[in-house]
């Protein structure tokens, strides 16, 4: 990642990994995007794919990187106990998430997940230096000269989206959140404004949701078809459709990318290795590595 600012993406699934021969194309792993911003690492969320990019980093080390939970349901924390980079010395990783509406911390529960007698070791083991930050939703964070916007989503349990800024260029994350059945979520909008990339969680169809049979709502999902409506109201260059059901292979997929694009042209399909470029005015030669 030596461009400017450079997003990709490590896992893409949502609620269980999906491994197999009809999900080659886009991939079976649960959430993680790494983000590339001046120089900065910033990692989305912790689900399997985190492990990819852990084993990805390891010829990189010493890494210093900033990892940001949207929850903590477990397809974006899975991935955490096997972050290898995590069980190095000399690495330094940022820890970031909301406290839970049960009052627990991100520490907590990162550290909860690694108790017997679901796991071997624990969290005290990994010998990286790990420094938690508790985030208030609707506050922003700031990290050297990036502007992370936060803001609550509509998810059980609670849920943060995320709006990157630098210099010029904005990448917005928003995953596990719900839409209204009457209006678009102003929590939304406000994240997604003017910006050049809108990660979304599109889990379903608008079938899917409202199948008379096995409906999804109130499941803390949205739709591709929502996606849309979201990036058209808040003028987004690139809309990328993310958090792929389990059950959606390759073919579901493409077909799902098709209909996407007849709706809005600008509109990728989140895959496993995707990289995407996101414009900024900061002359070239000021640009770094990711260490």
């Amino acid at each position: 990642m030596e461009k400017q600012f450079q997003v990709q993406f490590w896992g893409v699934r949502g609620s269980i990994p999906c491994p197999g021969t009809s999900t080659v194309r886009y991939g079976g792993n649960t959430p993680c995007v790494e983000m590339g911003v001046g120089g900065t690492r910033l990692i989305f969320d912790g689900g399997t794919g985190l492990h990819v990019l852990g084993q990805h980093l390891l010829p990189k080390m010493p890494i210093e990187a900033h990892l940001f939970f949207t929850h903590s349901h477990w397809d974006h924390m899975q991935g955490f106990p096997f972050f290898t980079p995590g069980f190095v010395k000399g690495n330094t990783i940022h820890i970031y998430g909301a406290i839970a509406p049960d009052g627990s911390t991100i520490e907590q529960r990162l550290n909860d997940q690694m108790l017997h007698p679901n796991f071997p070791v624990p969290l005290q083991i990994m010998q990286s230096k790990l420094n938690f930050y508790d985030v208030k939703p609707g506050n922003s964070i700031h990290i050297n000269d990036i502007t992370v916007e936060t803001a609550p989503l509509n998810h059980p349990g609670e849920a943060v989206g995320y709006r990157i800024n630098w210099h010029g260029g904005a990448t917005t994350y928003i995953t596990d959140t719900e839409h209204f059945p009457d209006r678009l979520d102003q929590n939304v909008l406000w994240l997604a404004r003017d910006a050049d990339i809108l990660i979304y969680d599109s889990t379903y169809t608008d079938k899917e949701y409202n199948s008379p049979t096995s409906p999804k709502i109130g499941w803390g999902h949205s739709t591709w078809q929502e996606a849309v409506k979201v990036a058209k109201a808040s003028k987004v260059k690139t809309l990328v459709i993310f958090h792929h059901d389990p059950g959606h292979n390759d073919d579901f997929l493409d077909a799902v990318g098709e209909e996407a694009a007849a709706e809005f042209p600008s509109v990728i399909m989140a895959r496993e290795g995707l990289v995407l470029d996101v414009p900024v005015s900061v002359p070239l030669s000021e640009s770094f590595p990711v260490s």
